[in-house]
């Protein structure tokens, strides 16, 4: 847990604004903020990214996708007071602010607006922007929460505007906390409300606890590519096969590279690779350097419609896969999994990956995972020899011993 001390508000007092993050695998965000008495005011947990569209100087267009807030602070964030609702604001990457402003309304809370700015100055997010300068969409909500209630939202939530795609998901929020404690009565937004009021199919005979997934054919393998202002940056070649389980139904997925539109950014830290299509709305695989030499698979997020029709979303940014030295690429032909929770794995075929130091477009040399590695081939090799190592031996010995007995019935 982190704490900030903020400057003291107009008739609240002094705040103490204390932060979790990545303290649970399943939140990307999670904030406890608490008043001059130390008690809690605001409480929220939630997990988000955003998409922006921008126009480029030659007048094409471009798409940057932001979903890193390892570095976010919340100065500005408070309580409320007689003459200000609660607030939330956060500041994170290059100029990058979001706020979410609440309201009281009689027995409810208002989650009333939302507000995200970001700026086109930021020539490493943004390198050929046209148009320069601060950006602020605005955005109302007036959403009505019963006053002692915590609002939860599992489901996927989507606002759209001015160039602006802001995703929401696993969100849990309670403004105005009373006494202190956090409630534990849930005000469910639609979404989950359909989820949680199906009615149930009562079988008639005795159902196994998940069912099996109908084994798939072998996924076609796509290239995909991510480009910046000095070409190409990011190169990836695999097959993929998604496998969800969703209220204990467990389904396969091939992914198609020929309807799979891919977008990303490269920086000099981290790179992003995001693959979308018909029914997936973003699958985004985040690469990270370690100890300034070598690089990983850091991060995957997911956000699709499931057979069911509902949304199906997982974050995770805590993975270590792909591990292989900066200047060259990652090569693994064998089936491997990556494991982003229990719900979702992701099996990848025919995988190369190179997400910095791209060279004129090209793959560097590839360093080759341990299924892939030769000396996987001795191992058999090695135990056969063996076997007939011991197999001569045998033979030698009983013909020795066979001579010996011979030898000893001779006629003197």
């Amino acid at each position: 847990m982190v704490c900030f001390r903020l400057s003291p508000v107009p008739g609240s007092g002094l705040l103490l604004l204390c932060l979790v993050l990545g303290a649970v695998p399943s939140y990307a965000l999670e904030l406890n903020l608490t008043d001059s008495g130390k008690a809690t005011c605001l409480y929220a947990k939630w997990q988000m990214n955003f998409t922006v569209r921008y126009e480029t100087t030659n007048n094409s267009y471009k798409t940057v996708p932001i979903s890193d807030f390892g570095n976010a602070t919340y100065n500005g964030s408070f309580c409320g007071d007689d003459h200000s609702g609660p607030q939330i604001v956060m500041q994170f990457g290059s100029g990058f602010s979001w706020t979410v402003n609440f309201a009281k309304e009689s027995s409810n809370y208002l989650i009333d607006s939302i507000s995200f700015s970001y700026n086109t100055n930021d020539s490493t997010t943004f390198p050929d922007a046209k148009n320069k300068g601060v950006l602020t969409v605005n955005e109302s909500v007036g959403f009505q929460v019963p006053l002692n209630d915590i609002f939860r939202c599992n489901s996927l939530s989507t606002l759209e505007k001015d160039n602006v795609v802001q995703h929401y998901w696993d969100v849990h929020v309670q403004a105005f906390v009373q006494n202190g404690t956090v409630s534990t009565k849930e005000f469910l937004c639609d979404q989950d409300k359909i989820l949680t009021t199906r009615v149930p199919v009562i079988p008639t005979t005795v159902p196994s606890p998940t069912t099996t997934p109908t084994p798939k054919e072998k996924p076609e393998t796509g290239s995909y590519s991510v480009t910046s202002s000095n070409g190409t940056c990011l190169l990836a070649t695999m097959g993929l096969q998604l496998n969800i389980t969703q209220d204990k139904v467990a389904s396969v997925i091939n992914i198609n590279p020929n309807t799979t539109n891919a977008t990303g950014n490269c920086h000099s830290k981290t790179a992003l690779l995001r693959l979308s299509g018909s029914n997936i709305k973003y699958l985004d695989f985040v690469f990270a350097v370690k100890n300034e030499n070598r690089f990983y698979l850091k991060e995957v997020n997911v956000s699709m419609h499931s057979v069911n029709g509902s949304v199906f979303s997982i974050a995770n940014n805590n993975l270590s896969y792909w591990d292989a030295p900066l200047g060259s690429s990652y090569m693994c032909n064998k089936e491997q999994t990556v494991s982003v929770s229990g719900a979702f794995q992701i099996n990848t075929f025919n995988l190369r990956v190179q997400p910095f130091s791209v060279m004129d477009g090209n793959y560097s040399t590839a360093e080759e995972c341990s299924a892939d590695s030769d000396l996987n081939f001795l191992i058999p090799v090695a135990v056969g020899v063996a076997l007939g190592f011991l197999i001569i031996v045998v033979f030698i010995s009983y013909m020795i011993g066979r001579r010996k007995s011979r030898t000893g019935y001779q006629s003197v």
